[in-house]
């Protein structure tokens, strides 16, 4: 089920989210909804707390990426989440987001990380990821600790980006997929 994607100043997109401690039919469902909600919109990672549910869960799917090395087997299911190490060398980066629709702006963020998560069957994974697989995940497991891509500008950058934030909350920018506003 294609589900509404919650947009910029609902309060559940800055809450931290509460971690999953078991994966039954309700958490698999809401697993396939995301991603059909994802794919649906075009994007290639979402949060629970962006369809408006306070898990510590994510999906992404980088098969359709353009970058070779990142491309994947198919969706990932991160549950609880952990950023365990960061790299020092750092890339910078154009992120859009689901919740925040026709904006983009240039990040600067870890070009490698270690993360720790459960995949879909509460099976504990550990990897070292970089390029845009570890972009991604930074920016979905900032959603479940309640931190839009946007904190990560420069002062300046986030003051010229007032003006985009306010005509995203007021409804102004209409998405092509559907959106639940606060």
């Amino acid at each position: 089920m294609i589900l509404p994607v919650y947009t910029y100043n609902h309060p559940v997109l800055k809450q931290r989210t509460s971690e999953i401690t078991d994966v039954n039919a309700e958490i698999q469902s809401l697993i396939d909804d995301m991603l059909e909600t994802m794919y649906n919109a075009n994007g290639i990672g979402l949060a629970a707390n962006q369809i408006g549910k306070g898990l510590s869960l994510t999906v992404i799917d980088l098969s359709d990426a353009e970058e070779e090395d990142d491309a994947s087997d198919g969706p990932l299911v991160l549950i609880n989440p952990i950023i365990e190490a960061f790299s020092d060398n750092e890339e910078e980066f154009e992120e859009g987001c689901l919740s925040l629709p026709d904006f983009r702006d240039v990040v600067t963020r870890p070009s490698e990380i270690q993360v720790r998560y459960l995949d879909r069957q509460m099976k504990e994974r550990r990897s070292e990821v970089g390029g845009l697989l570890a972009r991604v995940m930074q920016h979905e497991i900032d959603h479940l600790n309640g931190i839009y891509f946007y904190e990560r500008l420069s002062p300046i950058r986030r003051t010229l980006a007032q003006g985009k934030l306010k005509r995203i909350a007021r409804g102004e920018i209409e998405p092509e997929y559907e959106v639940y506003r606060a």
